[in-house]
């Protein structure tokens, strides 16, 4: 695993741009994307390009396998390799499936009103999967409970009816970048906004608000 890999990601003002990676660089950020999937409280923007990168050089891992010494000790840590690879994006893929079960409708919503150059949070097949999802849903509670109540009452507004995610709830995360002149919004009425610097590699207990935008550059990373 020493040769480059072109990765097609987003510039900071939302074009693409051509990055080289090699295969260890690729890994680490799937796991990067895996643990800030896992520990945030939102659908995150998708990291397609990272997925499909993995699978091929998953497939081009086995091909190699195939040709190598039956018997190897290089064979046998491979394959482990390869398993906690496959472990870590199947991990991440189904991390994304059940926040788009538990927050569909705010997710089709977010991806409706999206601004134009914006990054989606959805793939192309999440996507499909979500309207999927929500017209099964829709379809589901008609024929089970709302035909059968009173005509002012068979019509459900899913947006209010599923709750959003919980943006106000608090993470750990470890400063990758430094930053400075973050604000940080009271807890109480009591309280006044202050400002705070995150030191490159220090980790801090924050609500998740406050560093979304952080998370999303990768300027911090969840933990």
């Amino acid at each position: 695993m020493t040769e480059e890999l072109d990765f097609i990601g987003q510039d900071s003002d939302g074009g693409s741009e051509e990055v080289v990676l090699t295969p260890a660089e690729l890994i680490e950020r799937l796991e990067q994307a895996w643990m800030n999937e896992k520990f945030a409280p939102e659908l995150l923007e998708n990291k397609c390009e990272i997925v499909e990168c993995v699978i091929e050089q998953l497939d081009h891992m086995e091909e190699n396998l195939k040709r190598a010494k039956k018997g190897d000790l290089k064979v046998s840590i491979h394959r482990m390799e390869m398993e906690r690879i496959r472990f870590v994006l199947s991990s991440y893929l189904r991390c994304r499936l059940m926040k788009i079960e538990k927050f569909f409708p705010h997710i089709l919503e977010k991806e409706k009103t999206r601004p134009e150059g914006e990054p989606s949070s959805l793939s192309p097949e999440e996507f499909a999967f979500a309207k999927e999802y929500m017209a099964h849903t829709e379809t589901y509670l008609k024929n089970v409970a709302l035909k059968h109540m009173p005509p002012n009452l068979q019509k459900v507004d899913l947006l209010r009816a599923v709750p959003k995610p919980d943006l106000d709830s608090y993470v750990f995360l470890r400063v990758k970048e430094r930053q400075e002149n973050i604000l940080v919004e009271p807890e109480t009425d009591e309280q006044r906004d202050y400002v705070i610097d995150l030191e490159e590699g220090s980790q801090h207990l924050i609500r998740y608000k406050t560093i979304a935008p952080l998370v999303a550059s990768g300027a911090v990373q969840l933990i």
